[in-house]
């Protein structure tokens, strides 16, 4: 008999006949639901009834995944603590579980995702009349540290496109650049999705919040789009392809992005591929960008996310600060030594 651990991450090949014909969203459930059967944690039919709640919803794989985990981490932690039945689930078990995922050294990020996978879990529980509404009648914050998001230095993204000169892959680091979509938004573009034309991209379903938006396109990201289009293969429906018929995937474009940065000799700062967004929104704030332009073109729900960015770079501050430093240095008024 095949050993499976609490996420079910070994699973019967065998069973996985007969789904290739399903719809995606469908195939995807079976998927988990297989790896859910041999688990032995509590309310198994609750998870289940749960997930195909959330193929109704018409959630994507990425948000069925981030669920499945959470949730089966939790009541497999809550079964060892020898429980069984939810709905004695109290306040005291999410709060032990927290503090369970932060002893194993989980970032609190995670811890918070974690967690408001499991609430929403309850909150069906609760709408479904499956269990009394106890243990979340009072919201349990994980506070998050204020952290900045990380921008390139400008004279590092000089030298980081001087040195990039396959066709696909400048199109699409100068694209993240220039549009600030996420590279996930940007491996999912179609060539119905592009106007090269107008310089739009319809960016048809966020990844993050499902929220569609346009953003508009630099004369230079135009111009490394034209240039990949007349090398791409024009039966391709996406953008940006791997070999074969299949996608450029997320691991394949940080590796490349990656090798560009250890030959443009600008490693050990932290970059990744995700800052490309965050030097997109600095840049647009110190052009002057209102930031309630720029919370639509970053696709934020929240505008506190796109403020993080005043935080971050803003060049009236720093001006305002060397003209009162210049002020007090001058010994004009006490502070000068």
């Amino acid at each position: 008999m095949t050993q499976t651990n609490v996420l079910g991450t070994e699973r019967n090949t065998s069973d996985q006949e007969g789904t290739q014909h399903n719809h995606p969203a469908q195939t995807h459930l079976n998927r988990i639901l297989e790896r859910l059967s041999p688990l032995d944690i509590p309310a198994m039919e609750n998870v289940e009834a749960y997930l195909r709640h959330k193929v109704r919803l018409h959630h994507k794989s990425q948000t069925m995944n981030s669920s499945f985990t959470s949730i089966v981490l939790f009541l497999d932690f809550y079964g060892k603590s020898g429980k069984r039945d939810l709905a004695e689930i109290t306040r005291s078990d999410l709060e032990a579980f927290i503090e369970h995922e932060q002893d194993r050294g989980m970032h609190i990020s995670t811890v918070k995702t974690r967690l408001a996978c499991i609430v929403a879990f309850l909150h069906y529980l609760i709408e479904q009349d499956r269990i009394p509404n106890t243990a979340v009648r009072k919201r349990i914050r994980v506070k998050l540290p204020e952290t900045l998001p990380r921008a390139m230095n400008p004279q590092d993204v000089k030298k980081l496109l001087s040195i990039i000169d396959h066709t696909r892959d400048r199109a699409l680091f100068l694209l993240l650049l220039r549009t600030g979509i996420r590279i996930g938004e940007a491996l999912a573009l179609t060539m119905n999705d592009v106007d090269l034309n107008d310089r739009k991209v319809h960016v048809f379903q966020g990844e993050k919040n499902d929220m569609g938006r346009v953003v508009y396109m630099s004369n230079d990201a135009v111009f490394c789009l034209k240039r990949w289009f007349r090398w791409r293969d024009p039966e391709k429906v996406l953008v940006f392809y791997g070999k074969g018929d299949a996608p450029l995937s997320y691991s394949t474009a940080r590796i490349h992005f990656t090798k560009y940065l250890e030959e443009a000799g600008i490693t050990g700062k932290g970059y990744t591929v995700h800052c490309l967004r965050h030097t997109f929104a600095s840049e647009l704030l110190n052009a002057g960008m209102r930031l309630e332009v720029l919370q639509q073109l970053m696709g934020h729900q929240d505008i506190d996310m796109t403020r993080r960015y005043a935080r971050l770079t803003d060049r009236t501050r720093e001006e305002e600060y060397h003209r009162a430093m210049a002020t007090i240095e001058q010994g004009d008024i006490h502070g000068a030594y």
